[in-house]
């Protein structure tokens, strides 16, 4: 049986991450996916927004997907990939040549990104409207001070 595995953060689950675990399946009859738990992205530099419990549940509950386990370290790789008898490894092309150590024990390829949706890109557009709403908000709070002071 051929065995892939692949590993992520998978915050703020969408169609991308959808597409990834789907090319991936057929790359072979078994996917193992690891989702990054949340000390580990501290570790990173990371903060997801969705809590790993969640993420893994998310994670497990893909069709395509057939077992989700937490990484902890960047260096659980290697033993993961004798752990469960593994064939290939993919992830996706942003990571392109940061895992090739590993093709002395399996084939590793790297996935193109579906094109218009990235976490970080969604990340940014949500950090952007709550700037926007914020200051909407003081706005508006000044203009009702203001027409408070001129009615008193």
């Amino acid at each position: 049986m051929k065995t892939v595995l692949t590993y992520g953060t998978f915050d703020l689950f969408h169609i991308g991450h959808l597409n990834m675990l789907k090319r991936l399946k057929e790359k072979g009859e078994r996917l193992i996916v690891g989702v990054s738990t949340d000390e580990f992205n501290a570790l990173k530099g990371k903060r997801p927004i969705v809590p790993f419990e969640q993420r893994i549940e998310i994670v497990r509950s893909i069709r395509y997907v057939d077992e989700a386990i937490p990484e902890m370290t960047w260096g659980q790789k290697r033993s993961d990939i004798a752990k469960y008898d593994v064939n290939v490894f993919g992830i996706g092309e942003d990571w392109k040549g940061r895992f090739d150590d590993l093709e002395d024990l399996v084939e590793v390829f790297y996935l193109p990104r579906t094109s218009g949706i990235s976490t970080t890109e969604m990340k940014r557009v949500l950090s952007e409207f709550d700037e926007r709403h914020v200051e909407s908000l003081k706005n508006t709070l000044d203009t009702l001070s203001q027409i408070v002071k001129e009615l008193s």
